[in-house]
């Protein structure tokens, strides 16, 4: 009853209702498959440690039956999935859903240069709040709309996460080219100068006055770096009817077989000139057959036994 009455005490005091603040609430479940290499599992690592809020889980081993990550996204309290599927140790595909109703994207990833690869000089705290920098051909498209508001909720850190720190001092950008998504993670750094130093500095950067000088700020790329192409979009998570297929996207699979068909006609082309080579010198009688190249005591196969 003290309960109900002091509910109903704070509810007369005001007839207009209160506008709670919304609160971002998302948190991401990263995981990886079977057959990953060491680069994949080192780009993992690295997305893990610029995602307080992400929670990182053992690889996933059916591939064929990736509906499952729901359940798994719902048993750590996770409404987003960020899973990296390895075919064949070569190929890695990048399926990013949101849980539990959809939609769900499939990326191939390619251009991979992890953090240990780079060896930048810039460096960011761990567990900071990013920037999320998009291009603005991101609003000329309706998927390109939705994935952008996928990485909203994928890569912004909300405000007071687990794990997360009070401050922001990295960039991450997104832009668009050639029908890819370029990805890369920069530093903001800040330098001071202050007395003649600062007044002979080129005018031409960009200066924000600070309490103690003119303040520099400049971006120094830190790494991750990275490609994504999309593939297709679903409507549910992890299934579904597509609502998005890239027409343009060609398969590494496929890539490797023209290599290989490439190098077999090569091949073929030859022997087939070998042939008509050896007929032709028949024809002329640069050749013995027959009886003859039996008795040929210049015969190669005579020669060199």
């Amino acid at each position: 009853m003290a309960a109900v009455y002091k509910s109903l005490s704070k509810g007369s005091g005001s007839d207009l209702p209160k506008e709670r603040a919304t609160k971002n609430k998302q948190r991401v479940l990263i995981l990886s498959s079977r057959g990953v290499t060491y680069r994949h599992r080192h780009l993992l690592n690295d997305l893990a440690s610029m995602m307080p809020h992400c929670k990182k889980d053992a690889k996933f081993d059916a591939k064929s039956k990736l509906y499952q990550l729901c359940e798994l996204a719902d048993l750590y309290n996770c409404n987003n999935v960020l899973f990296f599927e390895a075919r064949k140790g070569k190929d890695l595909y990048v399926w990013l859903s949101k849980v539990p109703n959809g939609p769900t994207v499939k990326f191939h990833l390619q251009n991979l240069h992890t953090m240990e690869e780079l060896h930048f000089t810039g460096n960011c705290l761990k567990g900071s709040r990013p920037l999320l920098s998009f291009d603005a051909t991101f609003e000329t498209e309706p998927h390109l709309k939705l994935i952008k508001e996928l990485f909203l909720h994928t890569f912004g850190v909300p405000q007071g996460a687990r794990k997360s720190k009070p401050f922001i001092d990295h960039v991450m950008g997104f832009t668009v080219a050639d029908g890819k998504i370029w990805i890369r993670n920069y530093q903001i750094n800040e330098t001071e100068k202050t007395g003649k130093e600062g007044d002979d500095a080129d005018k031409s950067k960009p200066k924000h006055k600070g309490p103690k000088g003119d303040t520099e700020i400049n971006l120094v790329e830190i790494g991750p770096r990275f490609v994504l192409t999309p593939i297709i979009i679903q409507e549910g998570s992890f299934g579904g009817p597509i609502i998005y297929e890239n027409r343009q996207f060609v398969s590494p699979n496929q890539v490797r077989s023209e290599l290989r068909r490439t190098k077999a006609s090569r091949h073929n082309a030859r022997a087939e000139k070998q042939v008509e080579r050896l007929a032709k010198k028949g024809d002329l009688g640069l050749r013995t057959s027959g009886p003859r190249k039996a008795t040929d005591e210049l015969d190669t196969r005579k020669v060199f036994a």
